[in-house]
């Protein structure tokens, strides 16, 4: 029963750190990729916050998979899961505008 347990808090601290906040660099665009706006874009936001549970390309992992999920949820929809949460997923792990951004984008996939 120990082990079982113990097992389940591993499996879980590790599923939530994984997904866990982008930590001090999240947001961050210091390295301007040469686009010319020095605001990270939606897909650098994702990539750098949601990217270790949902994969690089959408197609899920520890996350659902989220390739065609415009198809499924509206942009204000994706907006309220990510202020919120939804399973195991923490609420607000992208505030504000970077929030914004990400559920636009997403919102786009169908």
């Amino acid at each position: 029963m120990k082990w079982k347990l113990a097992a389940m808090f591993l499996g879980v601290s590790l599923a939530l750190a994984a997904c866990g906040g982008g930590g001090d660099n999240a947001g961050n665009n210091n390295g301007n990729n040469g686009g010319g706006d020095t605001a990270a874009s939606a897909e650098q936001i994702f990539k750098q916050n949601c990217a270790s549970c949902h994969g690089q390309d959408l197609s899920g992992g520890v996350g659902p998979n989220l390739q065609k999920v415009g198809s499924k949820y509206s942009k204000e929809q994706i907006k309220e899961i990510i202020a919120n949460g939804r399973g195991a997923m923490p609420a607000g792990i992208i505030k504000g505008e970077d929030a914004d951004k990400v559920a636009e984008w997403l919102a786009s996939k169908k």
